[in-house]
């Protein structure tokens, strides 16, 4: 089997759990957040920053790598971990979700869809069967079924959506054949409990590796996402893996580990590094802000990152206004350091069986902003113009 589970305790007052994910490429722990490598790269990012960081899976994106380079080009460079010398666990998303998003230059149709490449303009196609040709040829440990993410809000387009995402999970799972990767389902159905519920029931009879939950974050209020994690969840196996796609937030993930979520990626991190925004325990920082000119100040007080270790607030300020790299590398290096540290708190308040008490008094000192709702429903867009 191309991954084993481990599922060691559930905190006793909640739904979060402390696990241990097996792979080809070594085992990491859950909850996990997995830094988004979408070109073969975590931008700004060596192998070696990941490896320091502690980050356990990355993730990379079947849709960029399907236009550039290609797969079989990948595939005589060693597949993934080899072109990108990265020796850890690796998923791939099918790609789905990035040419669904391109609602004006793709055809659907029951057997796949039909799009415009956003680089040069050439026509493609995805089929279940070429998705799962391209991520055995990418080679990552876990691979994701090709699936419809229609508009969380519109019954009629889940309706139909859920169809074709239950027929090209089958078609998935019949040419899929690689023993050493796992293909993980994707679990459908907007916040609407009947469909969700449905679409989990169906999946878990093919009985995948692990499961995803697809079609969140993108439009939807963050309690209408935790009311559908929390009916979703209870209906996947317990011994196998859950995977809540493309959700990085930090209380986004705080809610969702407590409806028993394993596994996360999203690029807000890396993404709103580069803007200069900063993750904290009081909420973002904006690196641009005049008064930071002359702080002596680390990004946070007591963050034993390198970029906390080195460096002041003013002289990040001055790279970003410089549009010096190095800003871009320190400002990313910072945020994973922030998200991979959360994930060992999270971790350990499990294992201490006080994760409740953990969860509420990280969010009593973390300070949303409207940039947060924004950014998240602005996420499907950006990745498909490949803005990421």
């Amino acid at each position: 089997m191309a991954i084993r589970f481990d599922l060691h305790s559930t905190d006793p007052a909640g739904g979060a759990r402390l696990g241990l994910l097996h792979t080809p490429h070594g085992a990491v722990p859950t909850p996990l957040f997995a830094p988004v490598g979408t070109q073969a790269t975590v931008k700004t990012m060596t192998p070696r920053d990941l490896h320091t960081l502690g980050a356990g899976l990355i993730l990379a994106n079947t849709y960029h790598l399907f236009l550039r380079p290609g797969a079989e080009l990948v595939q005589r460079m060693g597949g993934l971990h080899g072109f990108m010398r990265w020796d850890g666990p690796i998923l791939t998303d099918s790609g789905g979700y990035q040419v669904f998003s391109l609602a004006h230059m793709r055809k659907l149709d029951a057997d796949g869809v039909t799009f415009r490449s956003h680089i040069d303009g050439s026509l493609q196609r995805f089929t279940p069967e070429s998705v799962m040709d391209t991520e055995q040829k990418l080679g990552a440990d876990i691979a994701m079924c090709l699936d419809e993410c229609p508009n969380p809000l519109d019954r009629a387009a889940n309706e139909r959506a859920l169809e074709r995402t239950h027929a090209w999970a089958t078609r998935c799972q019949v040419a899929h054949t690689r023993p050493d990767q796992a293909l993980f389902g994707i679990v459908q159905g907007g916040i609407f409990p009947d469909l969700r519920a449905e679409s989990a029931r169906y999946l878990t009879g093919l009985g995948f590796p692990g499961y995803a939950v697809g079609g969140l974050a993108v439009g939807e209020t963050k309690a209408q996402m935790i009311d559908t994690l929390a009916l979703t969840c209870p209906l996947l196996p317990v011994d196998k893996p859950r995977y809540l796609m493309g959700v990085g937030a930090p209380e986004d993930i705080l809610e969702a580990v407590a409806q028993g979520i394993d596994l996360f990626d999203c690029v807000l991190p890396t993404r709103i590094a580069r803007n200069g925004a900063l993750l904290t325990h009081a909420g973002r920082l904006n690196i641009r802000n005049a008064q930071h000119t002359a702080s002596p100040l680390p990004i946070e007080e007591g963050c034993a990152c390198y970029t906390c270790q080195h460096f002041s607030r003013a002289y990040l300020r001055h790279l970003f206004k410089a549009g010096e790299t190095l800003g871009l590398h320190l400002a990313t290096l910072h945020n994973l350091h922030f998200m991979l540290r959360l994930m060992e708190q999270i971790r350990a308040a499990i294992a201490a069986g006080t994760f409740l008490a953990f969860k509420e008094q990280f969010l009593a000192g973390y300070q949303m902003s409207d940039q947060d709702a924004r950014a998240r429903n602005r996420q499907a867009r950006q990745e498909a113009l490949a803005l990421l």
